[in-house]
């Protein structure tokens, strides 16, 4: 079992910035990629970003290509997710997620909150 902890959401102003946290612990894998997913009231949870845990490779919503980057540090396990020049249509529950084939593992979700 994979079991993924979110930390680093809350309030803050248009414009400004927040980094997200994710460490995984549990089951290991040799190849799977680790990334965010948001949801917003009353929509469906949608992808913003993820990165392949052995090369790197990132890839992004087009909504946050620009503003968010994402990052992982492979001794601790963590993956983090950057964002800037925030927008009141950021605000949303982001879930951590972790993807190994067809597995899909997600964290409990941490909200973030931006105020026009």
């Amino acid at each position: 079992q994979v079991q993924l902890v979110e930390s680093g959401g809350g309030l803050v102003q248009a414009g400004g910035s927040l980094r997200l946290s994710c460490t995984a612990s549990g089951r290991t894998f040799s190849s799977y990629r680790m990334g965010w997913f948001r949801q917003a009231p009353g929509k469906e949870r949608e992808f913003v970003a993820d990165i392949t845990w052995s090369g790197g490779v990132t890839y992004y919503a087009d909504s946050v290509k620009g503003r968010f980057t994402i990052s992982r540090d492979n001794a601790k396990n963590t993956v983090y997710l950057q964002m800037n020049s925030l927008k009141a249509e950021d605000t949303a529950v982001y879930y951590c997620n972790l993807r190994v084939t067809t597995l899909n593992y997600w964290g409990q979700g941490t909200q973030v909150t931006v105020s026009s």
